[in-house]
């Protein structure tokens, strides 16, 4: 057995884990593993940043980096489900999980970071600031904790936002579509992202700290 372990996994919605049931079933069916789901969800996010990347020359490759975000999530979920139906959930399919999701925050932020639709340093550090928020969630894992998902700015969220940045550059149709005080959209966009990421790192992580003085308070 080489993949997904089914506790500390993020709750999905039923109405979203509805459109992958005939792709996991199909995936069992024919042999392709978890793990091969969870590498396509990097080839998605690579997708999504070079959309991002050039989008600056052709906006029209907004709409490519808003699918291919959603076809990260959506990989995302399904190596789960495959792994789940399969019966191959491990420990080891954990970091297969993990591994590919932290590479695909990087790829899709520096995207839009040398986009030339925001500031290059506000790119970077939104992606410094999901890693974090990954972290803030699997720390307390090492300690005998629960894995937290609180807080407002998780993984499909930061992936929201972007595609409502995205969405409103094409419909102004300005590559250049600024805010308030000459905020480019994708700046604004990734403040958000960094400023909820530094509320759901600090729901997590008082979460962790909770669990462990309760724990400690029954041992005494």
């Amino acid at each position: 057995m080489n993949h997904k372990q089914t506790s500390n996994r993020r709750p999905i919605a039923e109405v979203f884990r509805a459109t992958a049931r005939a792709a996991s079933s199909w995936c069992v069916k024919n042999g392709v593993s978890a793990d091969t789901v969870s590498y396509l969800s990097i080839a998605a996010s690579s997708a999504a940043a070079l959309c991002f990347l050039f989008s600056s020359q052709q906006n029209l490759l907004l709409i490519g980096a808003i699918i291919s975000c959603i076809l990260r999530l959506w990989c995302n979920m399904l190596d789960g489900m495959v792994a789940i139906e399969s019966g191959t959930t491990s420990k080891r399919g954990e970091i297969v999980n993990e591994f590919p999701d932290r590479i695909s925050d990087v790829l899709i932020f520096a995207g839009v970071a040398h986009s030339g639709l925001c500031h290059v340093a506000l790119g970077y550090w939104a992606a410094i600031m999901a890693l974090m928020t990954a972290y803030s969630g699997v720390i307390g894992q090492t300690v005998g904790t629960p894995r937290q998902f609180g807080g407002i700015m998780s993984k499909p969220w930061r992936m929201v936002v972007l595609a409502i940045a995205a969405a409103s550059v094409l419909i102004f149709g300005d590559q250049k579509l600024e805010l308030a005080d000459g905020i480019p959209v994708f700046s604004t966009a990734c403040v958000i992202v960094i400023t909820g990421c530094v509320q759901t790192i600090s729901v997590r992580l008082l979460r962790t700290f909770k669990l462990l003085s309760s724990e400690e308070s029954d041992a005494i």
